[in-house]
């Protein structure tokens, strides 16, 4: 069970992290799901979307999942990220991403995020991240 609606979570994030990008899709328990119109500045020569692009719609999908089980927590921040990059996104489909919390503990959260062009069933990238909860007052 969730404690933020996918709504609420939207709400929240404009208020306090309003320079993010992508719409979240839906969320669920230890989950979220996130997509993002491609637009050229996403895009790397030879029309494919870039790392960084990649690597942001994954970081702030896994914050959308934490958020979820956790409630508004705008101090919760990424720790580690490592992202493997698996085959060429395309520019000229959304991205979509699929995140998963493997581990929610008092202290960090610990999940994984797939990557995809809108479409194809293959994923584009996976990205593993640790995120620092902090101490409830």
């Amino acid at each position: 069970m969730t404690v933020m609606t996918a709504a609420a979570i939207e709400d929240f994030l404009d208020e306090v992290f309003p320079q993010r990008e992508g719409t979240i899709e839906g969320v669920d328990h230890m989950r979220a799901t996130m997509s993002l119109a491609i637009e050229d500045e996403h895009l790397r020569p030879g029309s494919s979307v870039s790392g960084p692009t990649m690597m942001g719609l994954a970081d702030v999908c896994l914050y959308v999942a934490i958020l979820a089980q956790i409630g508004p927590e705008p101090m919760a921040v990424t720790t580690d990220l490592n992202c493997h990059f698996l085959r060429r996104a395309r520019g000229d489909r959304d991205l979509i991403a699929n995140a998963r919390v493997i581990k929610l503990g008092r202290r960090l959260a610990v999940g994984e995020v797939q990557l995809f062009s809108a479409g194809d069933e293959r994923p584009v990238a996976h990205v593993t991240a640790t995120y620092a909860i902090p101490d409830a007052d």
